[in-house]
């Protein structure tokens, strides 16, 4: 593609140099760039990205034939300069890649949690429904039956819309993305074409990057408002928003879209509900009741949360008129969704679970799922993030200690903080709880940690290790190193079992 054909689609853009030269890609990582890039210097954001402009000489070194810029920067090569690199970034990929969003029906979810499980259930209710799915979220961007691993939740856009190019090529009929504040509000998904938007819930988290809730939700409420703004008659192009009716933000969310809102929920009045829920610590049942019937679903997952989750993915399967009896097998034959409440069984007589819950409601959630069938005592394994939101810490530390029966703290991602002083910050909500510190142990390694919780195990037991989830890897100071809390478990099991 001629670099004159990217300009064009650009109405404020001032040039200087070739336009006549040829661009075979678009990056905004200098190391990743190759002959023939365009290299587009996207502006920093403090404590999370740096200034694209200052890699410039370092992108023209590896061979790209032209930048876009903010600024000038007085370059060898052809430069275009744009009032918003980000913003014309999202322009020229969908571009480039060939609008591939326009031909896919678009799924996007967000909310501070549920998004992946959310997301796996409809693929798994779209694919028993016999269409051809593609995923994209924190688990990686999975394209029929082959999964690749991604760097972060929701993609840039070079990576995003390639992606997307590669589903469309695939003949992929539905595409089911994870949608994160962060995302929204970077502009990672400008110009995507959604079909339906989901939201799960919203609490607090991220807000070292949008610093108050109010901003948080607008972040969100960026997926919703996107949307559009016209009406149409046919069926294809008709737009859904499927918002849950037990949280206050989905209020927000319906005066700013102009899609059809379908809503779900439990305690009010909404179009999908589950009653008669019955919870156990191999799965959950319960009745569905829809604008399209009443229907029995089992699913191999625990938790009322679980229950959300699949009444999100429910409500978005008859918004596309998938019928009730693959709706249900889908959600049976979903064994779990990997480091969500995924169970570590290697023949114990006590149950142990590995959940991604990093956040104080997806603490409270997962703990008050366990309570709800735990038989024997609670044991509960977690730390919290370094360089992300200190305030979230005490409150994890309240609920850990009002949920559980023993707690041991340890270290999860400390990055450049000091593991002790995050501990420390989590035990001031033990405080809170009035709990004594025979009531939990502080063990900053976190192999030790878990070797712990199964070592005072006994039967009827839940040891529940939280926060790290899926991720095969832990980051410290002086770099990351190979770690699955998965692994770690079935390892400290073993050895138990062996003695």
């Amino acid at each position: 593609m001629k670099l004159k054909e990217i300009v064009e689609l650009l109405t404020i853009a001032e040039v200087s140099g070739d336009l006549d030269a040829d661009i075979t890609g678009i990056k905004m990582h200098s190391q990743q760039v190759e002959p023939g890039d365009l290299f587009v210097c996207v502006p920093g954001i403090a404590g999370f990205q740096e200034d694209r402009h200052r890699f410039a000489e370092d992108a023209v070194k590896a061979g790209a034939a032209a930048v876009v810029v903010e600024r000038d920067l007085n370059l060898a090569i052809p430069t275009v300069r744009v009032p918003d690199a980000r913003y014309a970034m999202g322009v020229i990929c969908c571009h480039f890649y060939g609008y591939p969003s326009h031909e896919l029906k678009l799924i996007g979810v967000t909310g501070t949690n549920g998004k992946t499980t959310t997301c796996h259930m409809i693929e798994s209710i779209m694919a028993e429904a016999g269409f051809r799915t593609g995923l994209m979220g924190n688990i990686g961007t999975k394209i029929g039956s082959k999964l690749m691993e991604t760097d972060i939740n929701t993609q840039e856009p070079p990576v995003l819309q390639a992606n997307l190019k590669k589903m469309r090529e695939a003949s992929t009929d539905y595409c089911v993305m994870e949608v994160t504040s962060q995302g929204l509000h970077m502009g990672r998904v400008l110009g995507c074409e959604f079909r339906t938007a989901i939201f799960t819930n919203v609490t607090q988290d991220h807000l070292d990057y949008h610093r108050t809730m109010e901003n948080y939700i607008a972040a969100k409420g960026l997926l919703f408002s996107r949307m559009g703004n016209a009406f149409s008659p046919h069926p294809s192009k008709r737009k859904f928003a499927v918002l849950n009716a037990d949280d206050e933000a989905s209020g927000v969310f319906r005066k700013v879209t102009a899609a059809q809102v379908l809503t779900y929920g439990i305690v009010n009045k909404a179009d999908v509900t589950a009653k008669d829920i019955k919870l156990n610590a191999h799965g959950t049942e319960y009745t569905l009741i829809s604008f399209a019937g009443t229907a029995s679903i089992k699913l191999r997952m625990v938790g009322t949360f679980n229950v959300y989750n699949s009444l999100a993915a429910i409500t978005a399967a008859l918004a596309e008129q998938v019928p009730v009896h693959a709706i249900q097998q889908g959600l049976a034959k979903l064994k779990s969704v990997p480091g969500r409440m995924e169970i570590v069984d290697e023949g114990q007589d006590f149950v142990v679970l590995v959940d991604y819950a990093h956040t104080p409601d997806g603490l409270d959630k997962a703990l008050s799922a366990v309570r709800e069938f735990a038989k024997g005592r609670v044991i509960t394994v977690f730390g919290c993030g370094g360089n992300r939101d200190r305030a979230k810490r005490p409150i994890m530390g309240n609920l850990s200690a009002k949920y559980s029966d023993f707690v041991i703290v340890t270290s999860d991602n400390p990055r450049s903080e000091n593991p002790a002083q995050i501990m420390e910050d989590i035990e001031g909500g033990f405080k809170e709880q009035g709990i004594t510190k025979t009531a939990y142990e502080l063990i900053e390694d976190r192999r030790q940690a878990i070797t712990r919780a199964i070592e005072i195990a006994q039967s009827g037991d839940v040891v529940l290790i939280a926060g790290k989830g899926h991720e095969t890897y832990q980051i410290l100071k002086d770099g990351t190193i190979h770690f699955d809390d998965r692994e770690e478990a079935q390892v400290a099991i073993r050895q138990r079992l062996s003695r």
